[in-house]
């Protein structure tokens, strides 16, 4: 009627477990790294680049959608630009909210 402890125990792990049970873990992670993290990693690192070379003159949009144009660039450690939006309108902004850089000014020589 019932099954005896020996035929209980005989049922053995086969590629279930060990090795073969870690591999698709592995696999999902890799797939998610190069389809996800890698290029999110490359897109803030390009940002931080347009960021820093923010210079007077430039015509930006920032996050919340205003053009304007940058008055004032803080110095290295500071994260602060100060823009015109309007004719003798100024304000101060965190430089990571700059989305677009839309004209480029030339380096003074």
């Amino acid at each position: 009627m019932f099954a005896s402890p020996a035929y209980a125990q005989a049922a053995g792990g086969g590629f279930g477990s060990g090795i073969g049970g870690v591999i698709p873990f592995v696999m999902i992670f890799a797939i998610m790294y190069f389809l996800m993290i890698r290029p999110q990693q490359k897109k803030i690192k390009e940002h931080q680049a347009m960021v820093k070379a923010l210079r007077k003159g430039d015509k930006v949009v920032t996050a919340g959608g205003i053009v304007a144009k940058v008055v004032k660039v803080g110095a290295e450690g500071e994260n602060e630009i100060e823009v015109e939006i309007a004719a003798g309108t100024k304000v101060k902004l965190i430089q990571s909210t700059i989305t677009h850089v839309l004209n480029k000014t030339e380096p003074a020589k």
